[in-house]
Formats: structure tokens, C-alpha cells, sequence
């Protein structure tokens, strides 16, 4: 989960980490009262999007009065940075700066520990210092198990070529970012601009922070960092009933149990449909788990079902631990309770656990929009075809 800069920004500042006051607006008005109420001459409005570029967009500017303040906000309020709609921006102090850096921790999943990247020339878009000046860029790998102690910062500090009359605030100010970094379960914390002021202060200026979205039962508190604003509103509802479904732009609706198999659906889905009228492709991922109850199915070809660009629904289970036989259950409950909202062709592949019961279930129940097909690739193409027959296909 990505923050916004200003979230990014109070996080950082309760751990101690030195930052610039701030204020969050919505609206010019309030974009004038936070100005008047930080109280200094000069006053910076910034985009709160999640995307870079904001400078170059237009999305920063500064103001020399409350009255200016709202002008910006008003210039910045509801322009387009990369196609994120701006509707918030952060009012913060001016800062007379005397020299830019950059500082970040992540997670290097590859060598599975932490990275810390750092170098004295901040302010620019740092891959393109990376890949243009590699050995401007300092990078120190960090054990998971110590963190980032005040012996590797102060490591850190001496390499990076940092002025001795800084290093000590520098020293300190890298460790409390490693404890933003471990506190919160962050896969980065980057700060660009990490700034020296023309009367030597430190400051992060401009933080970035990603959550780990695994850890966040170890964080009831991340309720309110949800952003759902530009979410899909499928993908809302899914979440709420505790789906792991994401929206993709085909027309064939995908419910399976188990990552791998749901991603081997959507790849021969996509196969089946080339050469048909249309090019039926996968509308959605949706992966029910072990467990494929009345409940869990009903939850998942509602929402899949509710989606108009989806004109047939394939679903492919394997069974396992769950038994065909439970999941055909499923599925002809699930149709019950739904009942007129049920209105597409569903294909139906069932193998493993009980598949012959499972099959005998289904073929009872005699629900008009229900196929069984006994194979992956033949349901796969079955689904392909009633898909490009709505588009317009023969």
C-alpha cells in the first residue's frame, strides 16, 4: 500500500524524523486557512497523487501569501499528473535550501534483506541517476535481523562523502528512518529531497513510504491510510466480502480455487479466444481459495455477474481438499440465492477430489444457464465461443 506524501510525512514526523510543518487542504479556502496558520512568508502547495512527476506537471508551486496560496491550490485542485486526479494537496513551510540528498530503504526481495541507497545528489529523479552515474549512488545492503543501527548509518554517512559537520545529524536522522522502516512493516522509505538548510538543519523534505499489506493485521491503525477513490468499485465490493479478485478488461468472467490454476485459466481463456469474433478475453482474476462454500460462491459470480462488460462466466476447480462434490454444492446454492441476478451462461469444468459426484450434482440440478465440461481447454473454448457469440460473432 502506497502512501500519500503527507501520510508518508506524519509518519516520519511521530517517529522524530526532522520535517517541515504542514497542512492538508481540499479546497482553496482551506488551502488560505493552512497557509495563515503555518504563518510563514513563503508557503509551498503540493499534489498529493500517487505518481512522480509532480513538478514537472505543474503539481508544486510556491506562494508568498495566504491569498497566493489559494490561487495554486485552486490551479492545482483537479488537474490530471499521469491520469491521478489531484484532490488534496499538502500546504507546508517554505525551506531556504542549501543542499539536496537522497536517502532510501527497501526491501531487496531478491537477496532476501533490505537495501539502504543513498547519495549527495538529490532532488532528481533518482533512476535516472542510477542508470546514468551508477557510482554516484551508494547502495549498502542491510540485515533484516540488526536494521539499520547507528554503526551502519554512521557506515552510510562516511561513504557517501557527507561533510563531517553533518554527519552526526545525518547519523541520526538515517537510524529513525530505519525505525519508520521496521515500525510500520514498509517495504521503502525514501526520502528525496533530504535537504541540508542554508542554516544547517536536516530535513526530510519529501517522503515516500509503501506498507506491506501482508502485516496489516499487525496494524489495525491502516484503516485510514484506504484510498478507494480511484479503486474499481468491483474491486471495492470483492474486498469487502473478503475476495481476491482483481477487474481486468475482457468478457469472460474467471472464478477457480488456487492462484496457479486461476492464472493458468486466464492464460488459456486468452488463447481460446484468439481467431474469434471479438477476442473474447478474461474480464476478471478471482481466487475463491480452498474453500468454495454456497456463501463464498454465491459472493463471487455476484459480483463477477454484476459486471456488464462480462457476457459468460467459466468455472475451473480443481478439488482437493475440498471435494468437487462440496463445490458443485456451491455452485447450485450459490444460483439459488441469487436467483433473476443470475442471467449469464456459466461453464463449469470440475477435476480431482469426488469430480464424478460433483458432475452428477450439477446435471440434476438442470439449471438452464449451467455446461459442464470435462476438460480445462474444451471448457476454456466453450466459454471463448458463447463469449464472441454476444459480440456479435456466429
Amino acid at each position: 500500500m502506497d502512501l500519500f506524501e503527507y501520510q508518508a510525512r506524519d509518519l516520519m514526523e511521530r517517529a522524530g524524523v526532522p520535517v517541515l510543518k504542514a497542512r492538508v487542504a481540499r479546497t482553496p479556502a482551506e488551502a488560505q486557512a493552512a497557509a495563515e496558520a503555518l504563518g510563514t512568508a513563503v508557503t509551498v502547495i503540493k499534489a498529493q497523487v500517487k505518481t512522480g512527476g509532480r513538478g514537472k506537471a505543474g503539481g508544486v508551486k510556491l506562494a508568498k501569501s495566504p491569498e497566493e496560496a489559494a490561487q495554486r491550490a485552486a490551479e492545482i485542485l483537479g488537474m490530471s499528473i499521469k491520469d491521478h486526479v489531484v484532490e488534496t494537496v499538502m500546504v507546508t513551510e517554505g525551506a531556504s535550501i542549501a543542499e539536496e540528498y537522497y536517502f532510501s530503504l527497501l526491501l531487496d526481495r531478491a537477496e532476501r534483506r533490505y537495501l539502504a541507497m543513498c547519495t549527495r545528489e538529490g532532488g532528481m529523479e533518482i533512476e535516472v541517476l542510477a542508470d546514468e552515474r551508477p557510482d554516484a549512488l551508494l547502495k549498502v545492503p542491510i540485515d533484516p535481523r540488526r536494521g539499520l543501527d547507528e554503526a551502519t548509518a554512521a557506515d552510510i554517512v562516511a561513504r557517501a562523502g557527507f561533510d563531517e559537520a553533518d554527519a552526526a545529524e545525518l547519523v541520526r536522522v538515517f537510524v529513525l528512518l530505519g525505525e519508520v522502516y521496521r515500525d510500520n512493516d514498509a517495504t521503502l522509505v525514501e526520502v528525496n529531497p533530504l535537504v541540508r538548510t542554508t542554516d544547517g538543519k536536516i530535513l526530510a523534505l519529501d517522503g515516500k513510504i509503501s506498507l506491506d499489506d501482508n502485516a496489516a493485521f499487525r496494524h489495525p491503525g491502516w484503516s485510514v491510510f484506504a484510498d478507494t477513490s480511484h479503486d474499481d468499485p468491483l474491486e471495492v465490493r470483492a474486498r469487502e466480502k473478503g475476495l481476491n479478485y482483481v477487474k481486468l478488461d475482457g468478457q469472460v468472467g474467471i472464478i477457480g480455487n488456487g492462484a496457479g490454476l486461476v492464472m493458468s485459466t486466464l492464460d488459456v481463456v486468452a488463447y481460446a479466444g484468439r481467431g474469434l469474433t471479438g477476442h473474447p478475453k478474461p474480464a476478471n482474476f478471482l481466487d475463491i481459495g480452498g474453500g468454495a462454500s454456497a456463501q463464498v460462491m454465491a459472493d463471487g459470480l455476484d459480483i463477477i455477474l454484476s459486471d456488464p462488460q462480462v457476457s459468460v462466466v467459466f468455472v475451473n476447480v480443481f478439488g482437493g481438499i475440498t471435494a468437487c462434490s462440496e463445490v458443485a454444492k456451491g455452485i447450485r446454492e450459490a444460483l439459488k440465492q441469487l436467483g433473476n441476478r443470475a442471467t449469464k451462461p456459466i461453464v463449469v469444468r470440475l477435476d480431482g477430489n469426488a469430480v464424478e459426484v460433483g458432475r452428477e450434482i450439477l446435471q440434476e440440478y438442470a439449471h438452464p444457464l449451467v455446461t459442464v465440461v470435462d476438460t480445462m481447454d474444451e471448457a476454456a473454448r466453450a466459454a471463448a465461443e458463447l463469449a464472441s457469440a454476444a459480440m456479435g460473432g456466429n
